[in-house]
This record gives structure tokens, sequence and C-alpha cells, in this order.
């Protein structure tokens, strides 16, 4: 049996389980392109219109392709169903990629080295500055994805190929999942063997030897803009204030000074609220930026 097979602790069981919140949205679309006869989205569709596709110039209104990152146990897809599309219809060019598979585990990612992760981002950022004609991204992730691409910009020499990052419930200063990581030392060899089996899960923990590289010396490089989407409800990263970063060039905002009625937790805040879709497009475009409410759920 697989190691990854064995992972069946507290800490695993509940980051499956809040990623397969997206199953069933991912289900119901691709059975509707399905029935239209469309090909589901991937990134490596092009051509035809629409997200992730090669073809598209960015205009002179939004000059810079957004690329998106997944989170831990998501995917290209998945976790973008809500935002891609937001994003394309106000007229980006809309990237994502799949990243950290590991042998033999389909469909759910961002489990290999975060290293290796980041390398793949930079293949990919370089692949869609190409096709595009641009020379900066913006790039938007979820959770890891929202983390790793900082690995990126300051050891893989990302920083001048990218304007912004955008991170959703970003897993900056490592989780503690409400806790629950408190308990792996009281089962012997299940740090060692989360760490083995699904490396970026080991390395997202507080105090890791991971997290300590990333923050040695600051949060941020000098060149990019941050903005931090966290919400009080989140279960996965927490506490979520430790998802907020600190230097020049950064706005960090809590969804509920936005909308006190906003109750989404982790994986919501990215695959379903508007009212952070409406802060992702703030900070893609902050010359052209709106005040963000509880109304803007309907926009």
């Amino acid at each position: 049996m697989p190691p990854w097979k064995r992972l069946l602790g507290p800490l695993a069981a509940l980051l499956l389980a809040t990623a397969a919140t997206a199953v069933p949205a991912a289900t119901a679309a691709h059975a509707a392109t399905a029935q239209s006869g469309a090909a589901p989205h991937s990134n490596e569709v092009a051509g035809r219109g629409g997200w992730n596709d090669y073809g598209c110039r960015p205009s002179a209104a939004h000059p810079r392709p957004v690329v998106l990152v997944h989170g831990t146990f998501g995917n290209s897809v998945d976790n973008w169903l809500g935002l891609a599309p937001y994003l394309e219809h106000r007229g980006y060019c809309v990237f994502s990629l799949d990243y950290g598979q590991l042998p033999g585990v389909p469909f759910f990612h961002a489990l290999g080295p975060i290293e290796k992760s980041a390398e793949q981002l930079s293949a990919y950022v370089d692949k869609v500055l190409a096709a595009t004609g641009a020379t900066e991204a913006d790039l938007v992730g979820h959770s890891q994805g929202g983390m790793m691409p900082r690995y990126y910009l300051r050891f893989l020499g990302g920083a001048p190929k990218v304007n912004a990052l955008v991170g959703i419930a970003p897993n900056n200063h490592g989780a503690t999942l409400g806790g629950l990581t408190h308990l792996l030392p009281f089962f012997p060899g299940a740090e060692d063997l989360l760490t083995a089996a699904t490396p970026a899960l080991g390395q997202q923990l507080v105090g890791s030897d991971f997290m300590k590289k990333l923050n040695e010396g600051g949060d941020t490089v000098p060149g990019v803009r941050y903005t931090v989407i966290a919400t009080r409800y989140d279960e996965v990263v927490t506490p979520h204030r430790t998802q907020f970063l600190s230097g020049a060039n950064v706005r960090n905002i809590l969804i509920q000074d936005l909308c006190p009625l906003d109750l989404s937790e982790h994986a919501l805040l990215a695959l379903t609220d508007r009212i952070a879709f409406h802060e992702v497009a703030n900070a893609l475009d902050p010359a052209h930026a709106t005040t963000t409410t509880c109304a803007s759920a309907l926009s």
C-alpha cells in the first residue's frame, strides 16, 4: 500500500474533508461541459477562448495575465470554478496550473515538496508570459497556493516576472489546524510519516524547516505588491491572523471587516465567495478599485 494511503490521522482527514467540498461542484461542471460537447477546462487547453486560452492577449485595461495557483489537495480546475470565470468575464487572460503531484495520486495535488512545486510554478509563469507576450504576470493563490509563490519570488528569481501576489487564506507562517497539530507529538512517528508520504503537509506545519527558511529575513521581496484575504472562520490555517504578511506593499484584509455577515471558511473563501472575488479584482487593478461591502456578493 502506498504510504500516502496510510495517512488516516486527524490532520490529513480534516484537510481531505475540506478539499472535498470542491468535488460536487466539479462533478456538476464536468457534466455540464460533457452535455454541451465542450471539453472541460484544462491547463493544456488552448485557443478556444475563455479560461486557459493560450491565444488570449492581455488588453490595455488588464495588461497582465492572471495565474491561479490552487491549494493543498486541490487542482487546476476545481479550485477555480468560481473565480476563474469571474475574472475572465471582466476581461482578464486567466490561466491555472496543476502542481505538486504525487505518483499514483490522481485529482488531489499540491502534496509534493513545496520547493519542487515552486519550480513548476516558475516554468508555468514563463510559459504564460511567452504565450501572451506580457512581461509580468499577477498570481492569485489559495491556501498553499497563496504561500508557495513566495518561495518562487524569493529563491527562484520570480520577482521581476510578477507584479502582484494575492493570497486567499494563505498558509504564510504555518498552520496548526485549530490546534490539531499540537497532538502530533502524542503519536510517535506520525509527523515523520506525514512528511515522508506527503511532504507539503509536513512543510506547512508551524515551525517546520521550510517555514523558517521562507520567512527568515522578512515576508516580502521588493517590487511585488502583496494582498492577503483571510476569514475569521478559517479552520485550516489557524490562527487566521498568521496568514497576514508584514512589509512594504502589503494589504491584509479580514473579509468580515468588509461584510460581517460573511461566514465563509477556508475552502469556500476561494470557491464561491464573491465578496472575496471583488477584493481579488481590486488587488489586480487598484487604480480602479471600488468599495467592497456585503452587496458585492451580488456583483
